[in-house]
């Protein structure tokens, strides 16, 4: 019998939204996902999937596939009261020393100060990409929506939809763009207390242990790449206009290309209030502007 690639190429497409269609409606996370490490630190809670940190060890998962193009998004509840020196990640990443990846990672911080959010891109291997943002809202009390929408023209991060930060695709000036490796979709809870709270000067206070991050929600809806094809033909699929095709591939649409003008106005509106720091303006690291942060 004839060997139909596209056929089954078709059949995997149809599997990975089914699955992401199934998580989204609260079952288990283990049909996308699987623990990474210290799976004894990975507990379930009926429709939640918690994270917990003691002094021997945090915990992480990671996607069962990988993807080229789409969105990953995760309903989570940060670690409350004093999480100092705490971080939780969550992330989308190619793998090898001159990988791809998406950041955000929400640093604890002592009883009573606000959560900061620091998103980082790395590009072939090369981060130092950082920016930090408060909330507007305490994201320890409630579960909110944390996405990151990465096609071939934006990589967007959101917050409940509103997007904190956009890095566009300005191949055409000879900038590099993170749009040709698979990704694996992530997500930790880890110590870091040498540098995630002030600094470092505020450490891991144990006694408080353990510290727990809720997930509610886990959803990947992108272009999942076929084991048995070649990275060549996975990339073309991917990358081709088949975006009106019943839906699939929405993210490559052309109105997704870039932000609309309330999204515009949205983003202009967390940067004016709750932007807190930028690599772009950082002349004491960057004596010479990023070639991606001119405009």
């Amino acid at each position: 019998m004839e060997f139909d690639r596209r056929a089954v190429v078709a059949f995997l497409v149809c599997v990975a939204v089914s699955a992401a269609t199934a998580a989204g409606n609260g079952s288990r996370f283990d049909e996308l996902f699987q623990s990474s490490w210290a799976s004894d630190h990975m507990i379930y809670d009926g429709e939640l999937l918690k994270l917990k940190l003691d002094n021997f060890s945090g915990a992480g998962f990671s996607s069962k596939s990988r993807y080229l193009y789409g969105k990953a998004t995760a309903e989570i509840k940060l670690v409350g009261g004093d999480s100092a020196g705490t971080v939780t990640a969550f992330y989308m990443s190619s793998e090898g020393a001159n990988h791809d990846e998406f950041d955000f990672e929400f640093l604890g911080n002592t009883t009573g100060e606000p959560y900061l959010v620091q998103t980082n891109i790395y590009v072939n291997g090369t981060g130092n990409r950082e920016q930090r943002n408060d909330l507007w809202f305490d994201p320890t009390t409630d579960f909110h929506t944390y996405g990151i929408l990465w096609n071939p023209r934006q990589v967007v991060f959101l917050v409940d939809e509103t997007p904190i930060r956009v890095f566009q695709n300005k191949e055409d000036k000879g900038i590099a763009f993170p749009g040709y490796q698979k990704m694996g979709v992530y997500s930790s809870l880890w110590n870091a207390d040498d540098w995630a709270t002030q600094g470092g000067r505020v450490k891991t206070n144990w006694s408080h242990a353990p510290f727990v991050v809720s997930y509610r929600d886990l959803k990947i809806d992108g272009c999942e790449v076929a084991v048995e094809a070649s990275d060549e033909d996975e990339l073309r699929r991917c990358s081709g206009s088949e975006w009106g095709k019943e839906g699939r591939y929405w993210w490559k649409a052309p109105e997704m290309e870039e932000l609309t003008v309330h999204q515009s106005h949205q983003l202009i509106w967390v940067r004016e209030k709750h932007l807190i720091y930028d690599y772009c303006f950082d002349a004491t690291r960057f004596p010479s502007t990023p070639p991606e942060c001119v405009r």
